[in-house]
């Protein structure tokens, strides 16, 4: 079997003070994060600018982030994970500020934003693979963290828009950026204050015990390119998740959009769009009840909710269907979710964990734009709701493939806790786990 990640002993199960602290972290850095689009387009869109121009401003920040995630995750590897993720914070903080005051100012150039959304992807990318190596050092229930961290996020991502189009209407979209940079600073202080314990014995940065010019840089990459292809559970799901994001994920978003706004009008979509928060919310409190010892089986099961998504948009069902359709997808995407973010945490060795949750982080994303990309040729061709019909079938085909998958489906749960002797320590009762 994989390595396992160990944290050291007498950590609690989950809520612990500096948890806590990293929990907040999170929630309000995910409630700037789902207000940022919406200042995005009121502010360039007041200023003259077109849909394009939103989505080049968007586009900067996830190319940024995309390319170069992987390269943060070794960063992550061999310096302090809390610094890097302190000092991305202030880098948002300060561009995001910078927004504020050229919003305000009515002086808006689009490279301007765009660089600005570009120097935010950098900093994500140095700041997103340390996170999952920070939530096994916390809490000795990974999955707990996860689902708690899940519910959160899901929580913020439900307020965020709201919160910003109150932000646009009383005040300006400069008021939306200025909020945002106040969420960097918030989350950036309670890292600050946060105590990360040390590491377990055995497990070093990847720079203990070599130099720190480029051929070092490049021989941690590669080693953390050899444990990702090392592990067929790992790449299998990447894999498939590529599928996933061109053919599902990629067209559902743009397409769903359209298709209700079409036919309903903004305030169904909206109403489509809170009932998938909430059952992303449902999912991640049933990611804190439910303890599957196949977690990824679990989780696949969970995700065959989503195909129902995009099936009963493309099948013209009424608003009430969209709606309970969004909630199922959107509690099967969380479910999903923690568990393959806590097989990850917990079947990864610690000094190489950063690295490769930077390549699933990367992986993951990749085709993303892709299918976004393909959506608008494919509707045009077969209309957009055949696409959706589509994707429908192919989110249930990838759910099947996963599950046809023996090192997916057959993964055993292992424990993030360590007994004294350092060897893992024992699972549940089975009376406490949930079979799957």
């Amino acid at each position: 079997m994989a390595g396992t990640s160990v944290r050291p002993t007498g950590a609690r199960a989950v809520w612990s003070r500096d948890f806590a602290l990293f929990f907040t972290a999170r929630a309000v850095a995910r409630l700037g994060d789902t207000m940022l689009p919406v200042a995005l387009a009121a502010g360039l869109l007041q200023h003259g600018y077109g849909a394009g121009a939103v989505g080049l401003a968007m586009a900067a920040t996830a190319a940024a982030f995309a390319g170069l995630v992987v390269f943060g995750g070794v960063l992550a590897d061999r310096f302090s994970t809390r610094k890097l993720m302190i000092g991305a914070d202030l880098v948002r903080l300060g561009t995001q500020a910078l927004a504020a005051v050229l919003f305000y100012s009515g002086h808006v150039v689009l490279w301007q934003i765009c660089a600005i959304g570009f120097a935010n992807g950098v900093a994500g990318a140095v700041f997103q693979p340390g996170v999952a190596s920070t939530v096994p050092r916390l809490a000795s229930d990974v999955q707990g963290a996860n689902g708690a961290i899940r519910v959160a996020e899901s929580a913020a991502q439900l307020a965020g828009p709201a919160a910003a189009g109150l932000l646009v209407g009383f005040a300006s979209p400069g008021g939306v950026f200025a909020a945002h940079a106040a969420t960097y600073a918030l989350s950036a202080l309670c890292l600050l204050l946060l105590r990360l314990p040390p590491l377990a014995p055995g497990s070093r940065p990847a720079s203990s015990g070599r130099g720190s010019g480029g051929k070092a840089f490049r021989a941690d990459l590669a080693e953390g390119w050899r444990e990702f292809r090392s592990r067929p559970w790992l790449w299998s799901v990447i894999a498939v998740w590529c599928v996933y994001m061109i053919a599902v994920w990629g067209p559902t978003v743009p397409l769903v959009a359209t298709e209700v706004v079409q036919e309903h009008g903004p305030r169904a979509y909206g109403l489509v769009n809170s009932a998938l928060g909430a059952g992303t919310v449902v999912g991640g409190l049933l990611a804190l009840r439910l303890r599957p010892r196949r977690m990824l089986r679990a989780g696949a099961v969970g995700l065959v909710g989503f195909a129902a998504f995009p099936a009963i948009v493309g099948a013209g069902l009424g608003l009430p269907a969209m709606a309970a359709g969004a909630a199922v997808a959107g509690a099967g995407m969380s479910f999903w979710g923690v568990m393959w973010a806590t097989s990850v945490q917990t079947q990864v060795p610690p000094d190489v964990l950063n690295r490769i949750h930077a390549y699933d982080v990367a992986g993951s994303l990749a085709m993303m734009p892709v299918g976004q990309a393909l959506a608008g040729p494919a509707a045009s061709v077969l209309g957009a709701d055949h696409v959706l019909l589509l994707s429908g079938a192919t989110s249930f085909a990838v759910c099947a493939a996963l599950l046809l998958i023996p090192a997916v489906r057959g993964l055993v749960r292992v424990e993030a806790a360590t007994g004294p002797s350092g060897a893992p320590a024992p699972t549940e009762p089975p009376s406490r786990t949930q079979k799957c």
